[in-house]
């Protein structure tokens, strides 16, 4: 039985649920955690919410393409989110500079769809929650 059936999440009027205020700048990172543990953190919490809610988003369920997509849409968050600079990142995720630059062009242009959308705004607010207590980036 699908998720929806059971689980009917409330949105208010205009489509959007309220920012979370987070009490410190969500743009740096905790000064003890290295960027590596950061990105490997958001993938992590890409790849569990992608199993939770997949079924809207993805459309096939080949391990090797769920993988790739939720790397992507975590290097778009590391970017976008915590302004993680792409070649730390790719150094994080063992990739290019380059191919973390693709991973946020594609998911950019997934966000037309208005579930890909919420699903990755909806990541963007955790990881903000999760890393907005902080005060300096550290390159380890």
């Amino acid at each position: 039985m699908p998720l929806e059936k059971h689980f009917e999440p409330q949105v208010p009027q205009g489509g959007r649920l309220p920012a979370f205020d987070a009490p410190a700048d969500p743009s740096r990172l905790p000064a003890s955690m290295p960027i590596r543990t950061a990105c490997r953190i958001v993938r992590q919490m890409v790849a569990e919410l992608i199993l939770l809610f997949g079924d809207r988003l993805m459309l096939r369920r080949d391990r090797r393409r769920c993988a790739c997509h939720a790397r992507q849409i975590a290097t778009y968050v590391c970017h976008v989110s915590l302004q993680i600079p792409m070649r730390d990142i790719g150094h994080a995720f063992g990739r290019d500079r380059t191919t973390v630059g693709h991973a946020c062009h594609v998911v950019e242009d997934r966000r037309d769809d208005a579930a890909f959308d919420n699903f990755v705004s909806a990541i963007e607010r955790i990881a903000t929650a999760v890393f907005g207590l902080s005060e300096v980036l550290s390159h380890d």
